[in-house]
C-alpha cells in the first residue's frame, strides 16, 4: 500500500513576498482580508498556505497590519502558535472588530474590498 504524503510547496518567489507585503499594507483599520484574498490579490490565488508563510516570517514589531488578514472561515489561526493568536486577537478588538475568545470572527462584515 502506498502512503499518500502532503506536498507541501517551496518557498514562495521574492516577487511573490513582496506582493503580498505591498498588498497587506494597503488593507486600513478596521478591516480584514483572508489568506486566500490575499494570494490572489498578489497574482498567486492557489498560495494561501504561502502567505501565512511570508507573514509568520516578518520580524517582531513590524509595523505591516498582518493582524488584518485571518483564515477564509472567519477566524484567528491558531495551530501552533496560540501566542501569535492572542496577539491578533487583541489588535483586532483594539481596531473594533468583535472576536470572541477562540478567534472566531464576521469576516464578511469587515471584508476590505479594495479598489480596482
Amino acid at each position: 500500500m502506498k502512503s499518500s504524503k502532503r506536498i507541501e510547496p517551496g518557498d514562495p518567489p521574492a516577487d511573490f513576498r513582496a506582493a503580498v507585503l505591498a498588498i497587506v499594507k494597503k488593507i486600513p483599520k478596521g478591516r480584514l482580508a483572508s489568506y486566500g484574498q490575499i494570494a490572489a490579490l498578489a497574482g498567486f490565488p492557489q498560495r494561501p498556505r504561502q502567505v501565512g508563510m511570508v507573514l509568520s516570517g516578518l520580524p517582531e514589531g513590524t509595523r505591516l497590519p498582518w493582524h488584518r488578514v485571518v483564515n477564509t472561515r472567519g477566524y484567528v489561526p491558531s495551530r501552533g502558535r496560540w501566542w501569535g493568536a492572542f496577539e491578533q486577537i487583541g489588535r483586532l478588538r483594539d481596531e473594533g472588530i468583535e472576536v470572541d475568545d477562540l478567534g472566531n470572527l464576521d469576516l464578511e462584515a469587515h471584508r476590505w474590498k479594495p479598489r480596482g
